[in-house]
């Protein structure tokens, strides 16, 4: 009899099962109704393939950093480690705590910059125009990590008086400037893929210098200088990328490069911008 009975049980557990992995598989069931997505994974390992839009021209060869050099006088650091690997800078801080800039050898004046990138949560960098060997320059902010902005933010790099908000903004309660980056950081998140290569594009034109930045082909950042703030009021200097030093760096942390495109632009462009 308990032999029967064992049978039984282990009869009437198995349909259990079946009848648990049906409904957990069947559309319109508990898990459909309480709202559940089902997570996707990669179909295949491929990643899509880097460009480089109409009109610009590499600055970085894909095999090695010639026309490049690290700033031996930044105070994030001299030591940064900038490689090329497969293909792709990859930069982390050396040692850590310790960053730096890597800048292009040729200066530019009224340029547009394209770049790939794809860094690890929780590092910090940046893209500079006009900058002087020391490091100093308007920074596009890519501060990948809590509170930080990727391409929707302007930073005088050791420069002081930089206004890209405008000659209003002075005028602004601190809930109307809350807003106005809040609205910003709202734009950069929406446009921003996590775990996959994004597209930056920025323009630096005019004296005073207005950039432009674009993420992923959307504007998060549009802004007017109230004056030349460049040191030595200058209008051309270095393209350069940053590994921040200090802590604004995750440990084992890379920040990765695979295009880096410039357009060059007329000295004197339309009025009104473009």
């Amino acid at each position: 009899m308990w032999k029967h009975l064992g049978v039984a049980a282990g009869v009437l557990a198995l349909v259990v099962r079946v009848t648990l992995i049906a409904q957990q598989h069947s559309p319109g069931q508990r898990g459909a109704a309480q709202g559940a997505v089902a997570v996707a994974v990669p179909a295949t390992n491929e990643e899509s393939l880097p460009k480089i839009p109409e009109g610009f021209t590499p600055i970085f060869n894909g095999k090695d950093l010639t026309g490049w050099h690290v700033s031996r006088t930044n105070h994030h650091g001299v030591t940064p480690d900038y490689r090329v690997l497969h293909g792709i800078i990859v930069g982390t801080q050396q040692p850590l705590g310790g960053g730096g800039i890597l800048m292009t050898d040729r200066k530019y004046r009224n340029a547009e910059v394209y770049m790939e990138v794809k860094p690890d949560w929780g590092c910090d960098s940046g893209l500079f125009f006009w900058t002087d060997e020391d490091g100093g320059g308007y920074q596009v902010m890519l501060d990948y990590l809590p509170g930080g902005t990727m391409a929707a933010g302007v930073y005088g790099e050791r420069l002081t008086g930089v206004n890209m908000n405008g000659p209003g903004w002075a005028n602004l309660t601190l809930e109307q400037r809350q807003d106005i980056q809040t609205k910003r950081t709202e734009n950069w998140q929406k446009a921003w893929k996590r775990e996959a290569w994004n597209a930056v594009r920025a323009r630096i034109e005019g004296n005073p210098p207005r950039i432009t930045a674009w993420l992923n082909d959307e504007i998060v950042f549009e802004g007017t200088d109230t004056e030349n703030h460049a040191t030595k009021a200058a209008t051309e200097g270095s393209i350069a990328i940053q590994i921040h030093g200090g802590e604004r760096w995750r440990p084992a942390g890379f920040w990765r490069w695979r295009v880096i495109a410039v357009r060059e632009l007329p000295d004197n462009p339309p009025l009104g911008g473009r």
